[in-house]
């Protein structure tokens, strides 16, 4: 089920909810500039095994509401607080994709993990900034021509081949962001980054990275790896940025073997 909870005045953020009788629960947090909508293949899934799925629509993505200003990692982090407080969520699986993997980690750090068990960062865009050309690159186009940004992102994604049907959903999903919070967040992945977060984390942390990723390259996930204690890294030998999908098989039963 879908439903909206209120994260700061005039500001709400759509979340859905399947199985929330699940013995336990995930919390996944999408990707630039998606939605909870591209874990569409765990959500078929891993409610079936027994698990709540838990998907957050960031501000200015998705469903959710899409004001102006509140794109920086702090603000965001804020949000998912205060879903975890609005859900009374405890002893749940965080999991982040690519730009939803810094926010998780910002999350450990800003608020000690709180209700967090154990940790999942799925190619997320950690420990370094994007580089500052090509983020620069990306606002650009967003400001410009969205759509056409968005076209050449998607294709940039897969290592496998994908059919044109996906390409385009995943195209839609994008376009479901106002260009504003599209351009923001990009601002903040161009001047932020979690490097210092990283060794506030405590709980066990599955890193999940496609070998073949063109986004946030591979070696990004060795040095988290190397910055988290209690962490273990799986890299996908058949994916680029999106091993939820491309190895979709093998990504559900290593979170199910990884939270038990």
């Amino acid at each position: 089920m879908g439903y909206y909870v209120t994260v700061e005045p005039g500001v709400k953020i759509y979340v859905e909810d399947v199985n929330p009788a699940g013995s336990k629960s995930i919390l996944f947090i999408h990707g630039w500039p998606l939605s909870h909508k591209q874990f569409e293949y765990q959500f078929n899934f891993l409610p079936a095994m027994g698990y709540r799925c838990i998907g957050i629509d960031w501000r200015g993505f998705g469903n959710s509401d899409k004001p102006f200003n509140g794109y920086n990692f702090d603000r965001m982090a804020d949000d998912i607080h205060a879903v975890v407080e609005a859900l009374q969520l405890t002893d749940f699986t965080l999991a982040g994709h690519s730009t939803g993997g810094a926010l998780s980690i910002r999350y450990m750090a800003r608020y000690k993990g709180y209700g967090v068990s154990k940790l999942v960062l799925i190619d997320a865009q950690s420990p370094s900034n994007l580089p500052k050309e090509v983020a620069n690159t990306f606002i650009t186009e967003t400001l410009n021509d969205r759509p056409n940004m968005l076209r050449k992102l998607t294709d940039t994604f897969f290592f496998q081949y994908i059919t044109a049907p996906l390409s385009d959903w995943f195209f839609q999903i994008g376009l479901q962001a106002a260009g504003w919070s599209t351009a923001a967040v990009m601002m903040s992945l161009r001047d932020e980054n979690v490097y210092n977060d990283l060794g506030k984390i405590s709980v066990p942390t599955l890193i999940i990275h496609g070998i073949h990723d063109k986004v946030v390259p591979f070696k990004n996930a060795q040095e988290t790896n190397k910055l988290i204690r209690n962490s273990q890294l799986v890299p996908f030998q058949y994916s680029g940025h999106a091993p939820f999908y491309e190895e979709r098989d093998k990504f559900n039963q290593l979170l199910i073997k990884f939270i038990g």
